[in-house]
């Protein structure tokens, strides 16, 4: 059987940024590197030929909303998720331990596992972290996660201590319940916003030499400094030789400073989701397509960019497209900013290959505009209650 490992092939002199190779059934994925967002099989508005074309070699799938539809056992029947989404190259899926606390209707965590009732149409399940690794094997992705306990970022110490010695004790039964040898099985790190937690969850994964270690429970509300000061501590005390994931993290500004903390592996709906509300990443910040300033601008969204929208479209046709509410605005909005998440990942693995990542980080925070942080709190929180809604709505 194949086995998946990772090749660490260079650590810049300068800081903790990292080039290297995550070598899986479906292709080399070079690191650092950026999944967009499949949840149900397919990233939004785009053919898996689409999302190949841009370049990108790996995409995340969640294990959560493909149990509910169509099922594990359709998607395993049919010859596995590669197959079944016509995808050629790696995937990565979420255990949906996430999905289940943040979208269904009502949880309850105990031991052994969750129970929840669906979003989608209320029923009742249960999933333990053996059921966790069962379909994710089921699914047949390249790595595939344990189920965690994600807690709020503002729990007490002693809710978010319970949780991560739940993820703890889940880790190990997942670990136990990995049959096939294909597949890379990733731990979670969690505790909260509180450094010796952290510190106590990574001496307790490591001990137990999963393939890779993700960084979970942030990007949740909290500020962005807060953030990425909970990152740089966690990644320094991960094993060296083994792949780092940031899950949940994908506003460019953050990809670039967390890729100097280490990490090697994003995953993120931002990109996405925003271009299906106008907002177009450039070298210099997001540009909102829907403004009025762009109904005559004959240029594409970003001359330097070579992604087929650029090519051929002109931010003019783009704000037409959205202004009228026209299908094909989401799709080219989509290719544009995916093509500009690879593209900032590759220039980003060059310039550590080059040992220029310093500057390439200096130069780019220089010129790119992050969205003000107070819009960004309130927009990320208008996100979460709109999940809330939704599966309330769902359920009633």
């Amino acid at each position: 059987m194949f086995n998946n490992s990772f090749r660490l092939l260079q650590k810049d002199a300068s800081g903790g940024e990292r080039a290297g190779e995550l070598v899986t059934p479906h292709g080399v994925v070079p690191t650092p590197v950026f999944c967009p967002v499949g949840s149900q099989a397919t990233v939004k508005t785009l053919t898996a030929e689409e999302v190949a074309g841009i370049g990108l070699k790996m995409l995340l799938a969640n294990t959560y909303h493909l149990y509910l539809r169509p099922g594990i056992p359709v998607i395993e029947g049919l010859g596995g998720l590669h197959k079944f989404m016509g995808w050629a190259k790696a995937i990565l899926t979420d255990s949906g331990g996430y999905q289940i606390f943040s979208l269904a209707p009502l949880c309850q965590i105990s031991d052994e596992g969750v129970a929840f009732r669906s979003h989608v149409d209320g029923s009742q399940h249960f999933i333990t972290p053996e059921l966790a690794i069962q379909y994710q094997e089921g699914l047949g992705a390249d790595i595939i996660m344990v189920l965690d306990e994600c807690p709020s970022h503002d729990g007490s110490f002693e809710k978010v201590r319970e949780a991560m010695l739940r993820t703890h004790r889940w880790a190990e039964r997942c670990r136990r319940a990995q049959k096939r040898t294909d597949q890379a099985l990733y731990a979670i790190v969690q505790g909260g916003l509180f450094p010796e937690l952290r510190c106590q969850s990574v001496e307790y994964l490591a001990a137990l030499e999963f393939a890779g270690y993700a960084i979970g429970g942030v990007s949740l509300g909290e500020p962005k400094e807060v953030t990425m000061a909970v990152v740089g501590e966690t990644a320094a005390l991960l094993p060296r030789d083994k792949p780092r994931y940031l899950m949940g993290v994908g506003s460019p500004d953050d990809i670039v400073n967390a890729i100097a903390l280490g990490i090697d592996v994003f995953d993120s709906a931002l990109p996405t989701r925003v271009a299906r509300n106008g907002a177009l990443f450039t070298w210099q910040g997001r540009r909102n397509i829907t403004n009025s300033t762009y109904k005559k601008m004959a240029e594409p969204v970003d001359p330097g960019c070579g992604c087929y929208t650029c090519r051929n479209y002109s931010v003019a046709y783009l704000h037409h497209l959205f202004t009228c509410r026209e299908l094909l605005a989401y799709r080219l909005a989509t290719i544009h900013n995916l093509a500009f998440m690879n593209d900032l990942v590759t220039k980003a693995r060059n310039a550590i290959v080059a040992g220029s990542f310093a500057s390439f980080r200096r130069d780019f925070l220089a010129s790119y505009q992050p969205t003000d942080e107070q819009t960004r709190l309130s927009q990320k929180q208008k996100w979460l209650q709109s999940r809330s809604l939704s599966s309330q709505l769902t359920e009633d």
